[in-house]
């Protein structure tokens, strides 16, 4: 999904962005959600954000997260590494920063569980002067790069996972994983209630 959306600051957004003061608004982003027929290949999730305000705010956000039906250790270790590897480009401090987000993040507080194996987040990245590779161009780069990282690392997964047997047991298995994923972002994804709001 494309969004691109605008307008002016609801009394909502604005106690969550602390603003004393209304101004306009304009957020755009690209969200991906891959369900797969196969239990055995993974459920991933990758978005990318951008908004900004009439008033000079600006921030970039996003994020990949995998949320397979059966953990393949190899599988794991060898996504977050696709992740860290676009991280490291800009930033060695992002990966274990934007992971350690991701872990808290998708996290099911009421069923005291993880809604996958992570991945990375990060959010209201925007220029900070007493960091380097902080400019506007140089965030927009590294979202373009978090959001071309998705195509390869997840056509690799599927190659790989796609012709896996499967059965009745592994269905209901992924039926039951897909209500979780369904429960977290209906109860607490972040993007669901801006959305709403």
């Amino acid at each position: 999904n494309f969004s691109s959306v605008q307008g002016e600051t609801s009394e909502a957004l604005m106690k969550q962005l602390k603003l004393t003061e209304k101004a306009d608004y304009f957020a755009t982003g690209v969200s991906i959600v891959m369900h797969p027929n196969s239990p055995m290949v993974p459920i991933i999730h990758m978005n990318v954000r951008y908004f900004e305000m009439s008033n000079g705010i600006w921030w970039f956000g996003g994020g990949i997260d995998l949320t397979p039906h059966y953990v393949v250790e190899d599988d794991a270790r060898w996504f977050h590494q696709q992740l860290k590897n676009v991280c490291d480009k800009t930033n060695t401090e992002y990966y274990p920063k934007f992971k350690t987000w991701a872990d808290n993040y998708f996290f099911i507080p009421h069923r005291n569980e993880t809604r996958g194996i992570g991945g990375i987040f990060f959010d209201y990245l925007k220029n900070d002067p007493n960091q380097k590779g902080t400019s506007k161009e140089e965030l927009f780069d590294f979202t373009h790069s978090v959001g071309n990282t998705f195509a390869p690392t997840y056509t690799h997964l599927m190659q790989k996972n796609k012709d896996l047997p499967f059965g009745e047991t592994e269905k209901k298995w992924q039926m039951l994983r897909r209500g979780r994923y369904g429960e977290f972002n209906l109860v607490w994804d972040r993007g669901t209630k801006f959305g709403l709001e």
